[in-house]
């Protein structure tokens, strides 16, 4: 496996290993791999010739006061858990590199889609999402890249970008990994702190319960919300950012539930702010 911090010398590799005849998976992560981002290896590996990790803890989608600092790290723990996994290349850049002296250019997909949810709650966390993987891509050169529908909006708004902007590549949705007991995995899961990891299930708790009042017949966004919001009410560390019901497919406002729905929260438990979703299909 081959380890680079450089944008030139992935784009090298890239170029080559697509002379040669491969494809390439790209599956891009923040570090501190867990058993979601090794399902989006698995995929990867699955589906490509050539699989390229991207390890980069991107200081544009980090908003003031927020984990920038505290993210958990671990490089040689990651670069050793995707060697033995039989993954080709890791891009791992500092932050110097992908965002040198001067550097002034972004990428944003703006309007209804990234306005809410994340968007409203992070000012700018999408543009710097938007700006990585738009640096990630022209690095690594790849024909499918890999995300997680457990960051559902993200997801959206990457294929929007990479469809609007005619990006030569495909990117594949895999399903969000939780624990035993339904807790979504996530780097941030760290942060939770004693009685906080079991008090965060009341978010699959609710997320299940909206699912199973929609396939019992409940069509009403108002109440489907305030059970949502209900349920998470019973943790005493729970403070709600959002709870949102839109269109699982551009995020749209919906007058009531019909066709694909995503049902989406944040919920902060201390310090710690968790997202999680379910798509349901009506």
């Amino acid at each position: 496996m081959q380890i680079f911090d450089n944008i030139s010398s992935m784009q090298e590799w890239s170029l080559q290993m697509r002379k040669q005849g491969n494809s390439i998976g790209l599956v891009p992560t923040m570090g501190y791999l867990h058993e979601g981002h090794l399902s989006l290896v698995k995929e990867a590996i699955k589906n490509c010739d050539k699989v390229v990790v991207s390890i980069f803890v991107n200081p544009m989608q980090f908003g003031q006061g927020e984990d920038f600092e505290e993210y958990p790290r671990d490089l040689s723990r990651d670069t050793s858990i995707l060697e033995k996994m039989g993954v080709d290349a890791v891009f791992a850049p500092t932050a110097r590199e992908m965002y040198p002296s001067g550097f002034s250019s972004s990428v944003e997909v703006s309007g209804e889609i990234a306005e809410k949810m994340c968007g409203a709650s992070r000012p700018g966390h999408f543009k710097g999402v938007t700006t990585v993987c738009t640096k990630l891509f022209h690095a690594c050169l790849p024909d499918l890249a890999f995300y997680g529908q457990k960051d559902a909006q993200q997801l959206l708004i990457i294929e929007k970008m990479v469809r609007e902007l005619n990006f030569p590549l495909k990117i594949i949705r895999v399903p969000t990994v939780r624990e035993e007991d339904g807790l979504a995995l996530s780097s941030r899961n760290v942060y939770l702190e004693g009685a906080q990891r079991q008090e965060a299930l009341v978010l699959i708790k609710a997320l299940k319960q909206a699912q199973k009042q929609i396939r019992g017949g409940e069509r009403d966004i108002t109440r489907l919300t305030a059970s949502i919001k209900e349920i998470i009410a019973t943790s005493p560390q729970a403070e709600i950012d959002y709870v949102e019901i839109l269109n699982g497919d551009d995020l749209s406002e919906l007058e009531r539930i019909e066709g694909r729905v995503l049902i989406a929260l944040a919920v902060k438990f201390g310090n710690t702010r968790l997202i999680d979703n379910l798509l349901v299909e009506v």
